[in-house]
């Protein structure tokens, strides 16, 4: 009997271990994903495409471009921020151009004029929205932009290494572990950013040879290797110049963790090794764009633990498999690859393959989902002259959206990556995978689950005004403080914002473009003692990913002299068309809405003084004077308000009403008044008075001295895109000079289903192009080419 109760009580004992064992394990892998989904659903992703007309310009020349905004997680166009910065940068990371573009609905255009000045070489174009400023500039959109200058002598290259090209290996998994069989991957780039071809050897101190090597696409390859603890590596690498590289391996861990993925056909088999470390339980995480796939368990068996994904489970594009142990710490971390299986077919045929001079172009357009249904989606169109110095630009939304936006640095040929889908190819994609470090984000911040903190606020309802307030007194404080933001001209546009504890102020715009001069201020009669200052919403961020090196070959110079030449012809005989400019459909009525009164003085006898006009025609006021300084007491239907109210000229507060007494009334031509008590934003305001004057220069109305004035970029107006027709043989026998060689541009071509487009040919004969870029409202993004020739 003793036996059977002893055997009892090991058994519930057993039993008992096994399930708290089992629900620690439980717990730490619902621990992780708890934190990934709420890390998740504050931390939403934007993603940004940028579809330019072409990829080389001159100066004079414009660069037009459409911008996709989409959600990071499903790539369905997001309605989110409705501004995006866009800017043109040099190698140091200094601006040429900046622009503030409107969005819609994800959607967004503008233009970049090239100013003369420029100097030969790549740039940068890059956007992103504030809300992307939060996380790594790693993942702003960025493409390289050649811009030619031909009055400027190209600046001479500075000497180089000995090698034109660099080298970099990264272990399987993150990590190299001696006595672990590991795949190393490598890398290596020239000077113009793409992959050269490489061979090499491994060889350890003793330069013994342990490994060779050799680059398959790209510039990228792996190889097998099982490092001894205790030994050094160094790579030795020979390019297709002959030059020899050393470059040494990664250090080789005694203790820590390796992994190995491995794939079956349907499923993948992620093998972990440990050495150093107790054996416990490891687990698995995979999520393909912040959406959780698979979630497992293993324990460490003889320094070895094993996991199984099936490929059904993860999502199409990158997904990212990280290993954790016991102390939900992340060891490893493998990305992979799978082909998305939905995509926008796009067919685009020119109805001849061959033109005249000045002759008419159709296109005809059709948009089709994988499954062959007709659909409707947004395009944007570019057609131009290709030649030594413009090529085919092949970047592509499909494979940005899908490969190159969830990765850092530049991805070369990324469209290869979906053409093709041979055992070359996807040894290919999976270098390419192996190249890549960790996630966008850090697991570290990711599991303290502590609420996320954001510097940067979505632009959700117009371009935010960013400011900075300092007291002018030692010690004074910069909270609560309540200013003004206004835009002179004959349209109100006033924004008020209440400092915080740091003395930040945001100004929530609304329709607000052009260039536009701004004054920042204080209620000077109240707060005296501060200062204001404005500034740029440019990130001030970076990517580490370098600009391609530039060299103007003398095969290239004939092509520069004909697009020079027709750069000049356009802007010397089109230059009116090019300079024309939409303006913008807004809502111009000011902050208040519809006032209660509205006095338009030409409609009274005309008196001299200002005082007088508020006396006689003003049924809302009572002007008294006390201590020598006017005062304005509004008057409703309850009575009198307390205080002066908002008085307003031309959209800038004026507190001092003496000056206000001072305007000549001839000089304005309605005011305003809304008699109630008005709250706008953080400031209460005893009513409104609101004069305009005729010509939006305020009247002679003098600042306050401590106001801030500066030029301010608002949101770009739209540059209409010239393109001169030749219905007529009158018009296409007229001796103005067409030398165009980008013969359409449209941000805006949308089907359903089919659509045509049609445009006239110039006196540039050659091989053109056409590029086509658009995506759906489901998130299926497509691209397609078509070309004809010029005789």
């Amino acid at each position: 009997m003793k036996n059977i109760l002893q055997a009892i009580k090991v058994t519930l004992l057993t039993g008992m271990l096994t399930l708290l064992f089992l629900n620690s394990r439980a717990q730490v892998i619902q621990e992780v994903q708890n934190s990934f989904n709420a890390y998740k659903q504050s931390a939403l992703q934007e993603k940004l495409f940028v579809h330019t007309d072409k990829s080389t310009y001159l100066p004079g020349e414009i660069l037009w471009f459409k911008i996709y905004c989409v959600d990071g997680n499903d790539h369905k166009p997001l309605n989110l921020s409705k501004v995006t910065y866009i800017e043109l940068l040099d190698n140091a990371n200094s601006p040429i151009s900046q622009a503030k573009i409107a969005m819609k609905n994800g959607l967004g255009d503008g233009s970049i004029y090239i100013p003369v000045s420029v100097s030969n070489g790549n740039y940068k174009l890059r956007a992103y929205t504030s809300w992307m400023k939060n996380f790594s500039p790693d993942y702003y959109f960025e493409k390289t932009i050649t811009l030619l200058n031909p009055i400027k002598v190209p600046e001479s290259s500075a000497k180089t290494a000995s090698t034109g090209y660099d080298i970099q290996f990264f272990p399987e998994g993150g990590n190299l572990l001696s006595g672990t069989s590991s795949k190393v991957a490598f890398k290596a780039l020239g000077l113009s950013g793409k992959g050269v071809n490489v061979t090499g050897a491994i060889i350890d101190q003793h330069k013994d040879t342990v490994a060779r090597f050799k680059s398959l696409k790209f510039g990228m390859g792996n190889f097998d290797l099982t490092p001894v603890a205790g030994n050094t590596y160094k790579a030795l690498v020979k390019g297709s110049d002959g030059k020899v590289l050393a470059k040494d391996l990664p250090e080789v861990n005694s203790q820590g963790y390796a992994l190995k993925l491995t794939d079956n056909g349907n499923q993948l088999e992620v093998t972990v090794k440990v050495a150093g470390i107790a054996d416990g339980n490891l687990f698995m995480f995979a999520h393909t764009r912040q959406t959780i796939k698979a979630a497992e368990t293993a324990n460490t068996s003889n320094g070895t633990a094993h996991f199984t994904i099936n490929k059904s489970a993860l999502g199409d594009g990158v997904s990212h498999i990280t290993i954790f142990n016991n102390a939900k710490q992340p060891v490893c971390e493998r990305l992979y690859f799978k082909r998305p299986a939905q995509q926008l077919l796009i067919d685009a045929n020119a109805d001849q393959q061959q033109y005249d001079l000045r002759k008419k172009v159709n296109i005809n357009l059709s948009a089709k989902s994988t499954s062959g249904q007709a659909i409707s989606a947004s395009l944007s169109m570019a057609v131009y002259r290709v030649d030594s110095l413009q090529a085919i630009d092949h970047s592509t939304i499909f494979s940005y959206l899908w490969l190159s936006s969830d990765l850092k640095g530049s991805i070369e040929s990324a469209d290869y990556y979906f053409k093709n889908t041979d055992a070359e190819s996807n040894t290919a994609l999976d270098n390419l995978m192996l190249t890549q470090g960790w996630s966008r984000f850090r697991w570290s911040q990711l599991l303290e689950n502590k609420a996320a903190s954001f510097s940067f606020l979505p632009e959700y309802s117009g371009h935010i005004i960013t400011g900075k307030i300092t007291s002018t007194q030692p010690g004074g404080t910069v909270e609560n403080v309540v200013t003004y933001v206004g835009v002179p001209g004959k349209r109100v546009q006033l924004y008020t914002s209440q400092s915080d504890s740091s003395g930040h102020l945001l100004y929530d715009t609304k329709d607000f473009y052009g260039p536009n001069e701004i004054v920042a201020q204080t209620n000077q009669q109240v707060d005296s003692t501060y200062r204001i200052d404005i500034l740029s919403p440019f990130s001030e961020q970076y990517s580490k990913t370098a600009i391609p090196k530039f060299e103007l070959t003398d095969g290239l110079r004939n092509a520069l002299q004909v697009h020079s030449l027709g750069v000049q012809v356009s802007n010397i005989y089109a230059g009116n068309n090019i300079k024309k400019f939409y303006e913008p459909v807004i809502d111009s009525s000011a902050f208040y809405g519809k006032p209660y009164k509205t006095y338009k003085l030409d409609d009274y006898t005309r008196f001299t003084t200002m005082e007088e006009v508020l006396r006689e025609y003003v049924s809302e006021d009572n002007i008294v004077k006390r201590s020598g300084r006017f005062h304005i007491k509004v008057l409703n239907d309850r009575g009198f308000l307390d205080g002066d109210p908002l008085t307003i000229v031309d959209g800038i507060p004026v507190f001092n009403t003496d000056k206000i007494m001072a305007i000549d009334p001839l000089k304005v031509r309605k005011l305003e008044v809304v008699r109630d008590r008005y709250y706008y934003g953080p400031s209460e305001e005893e009513g409104v008075f609101s004069f305009t004057t005729y010509k939006g220069d305020l009247g002679g109305v003098e600042l306050d001295p401590k106001a801030v004035v500066i030029d301010y970029e608002g949101l770009q107006l739209h540059r209409e895109f010239y393109s001169p027709v030749y219905d007529s043989a009158v018009q296409a026998s007229s001796r103005m000079p067409d030398f165009r060689n980008l013969l359409y541009w449209s941000p805006s071509v949308n089907t359903l289903g089919k659509a045509a487009v049609s445009f006239y040919t110039s006196d540039q004969p050659g091989k053109y192009v056409g590029v086509i870029q658009g995506i759906t409202t489901n998130g299926e993004a497509g691209s397609q080419y078509f070309s004809f020739d010029v005789k």
